[in-house]
């Protein structure tokens, strides 16, 4: 349920900032969990981008990436919220296609492709969570 409502919400430089460097934080270090628990699962296996160096940076990229995206269809979209709906999960699916790559190359096995696809969806979790906090889609708000 939501009520209408026009509140003045701040979106200050170093609030963003803040949000969006706690996401990129917050990001990693699950995402060093899932690398981990993927690892651990198929030690003999392929490891493909699940090493600190391969996923912290992309990590970030994902996450400055959404921040934008987000920002952007604030902004622009008659209607962000139905747009948001529809856009991040069609995102969130489409960015599994280089992993679809490795996997059907040969490159990674069935583990490693699982692990890279959850870092994927807990880039997106992680990072709408926080942007909607710090550039929340004005005029609504959620009472329930």
């Amino acid at each position: 349920m939501s009520t209408q409502i026009h509140p003045q919400v701040d979106t200050s430089t170093a609030r963003v900032t803040l949000g969006v460097a706690a996401a990129a934080v917050v990001s990693i270090a699950l995402n060093t969990g899932v690398a981990l628990a993927a690892t651990a699962l198929s030690p003999n296996g392929t490891s493909m981008g699940l090493q600190l160096v391969a996923y912290a940076p992309l990590t970030i990229i994902g996450v400055l990436a959404g921040t934008l995206g987000w920002a952007l269809v604030r902004r622009r979209a008659a209607n962000a919220r139905a747009t948001l709906r529809k856009l991040v999960p069609a995102v969130v699916v489409l960015s599994f296609i280089p992993d679809v790559l490795l996997l059907v190359t040969g490159v990674a096995d069935g583990v490693n492709f699982a692990g890279l696809v959850v870092m994927h969806v807990v880039v997106a979790a992680v990072t709408v969570t926080a942007v909607s906090r710090v550039l929340p889609l004005v005029g609504y708000r959620r009472t329930v």
